[in-house]
């Protein structure tokens, strides 16, 4: 098991941003990602970042967030950035982070049997 401790999480206005963290204590991974899950429906991906060890690297996003959240890796801290702004109610749930991709690429079609190790996720919550 490979400890990703996820922080940032709070409650916000609607408009509002946050920034989520995921501290990575081992490696830099080549894929890693954010997911999320409101009460009663199934993990969902938000955002991945992929391909950091070779030439086809990038990001990909779910068309909800699109535009209002950013992913970001750094490696020098070992930490996985989501940026969110523009904050909707709709956001509201619990978010992971979640590495190693366990096929070819991980993009914004991905589902959680796609990578192998998850954090304990925290809790986003935006009231209207």
């Amino acid at each position: 098991q490979v400890p990703l401790v996820e922080f940032g999480g709070g409650s916000v206005q609607a408009g509002q941003s946050l920034r989520l963290s995921c501290a990575v204590s081992a490696y830099t991974y080549n894929t890693m990602g954010w997911f999320r899950q409101a009460p009663g429906k199934e993990r969902e991906v938000v955002a991945t970042i992929y391909g950091l060890y070779g030439p086809s690297g990038g990001t990909a996003y779910a068309d909800s967030v699109k535009g209002r959240f950013t992913i970001a890796q750094d490696n020098t801290k070992k930490t996985l950035y989501l940026q969110m702004n523009s904050l909707k109610p709709e956001d509201t749930g619990i978010y992971y982070c979640a590495a190693v991709c366990l096929r070819a690429t991980c993009g914004a079609n991905s589902f959680e049997s796609d990578f192998r190790y998850w954090g304990q996720g925290t809790q986003v919550t935006v009231s209207s």
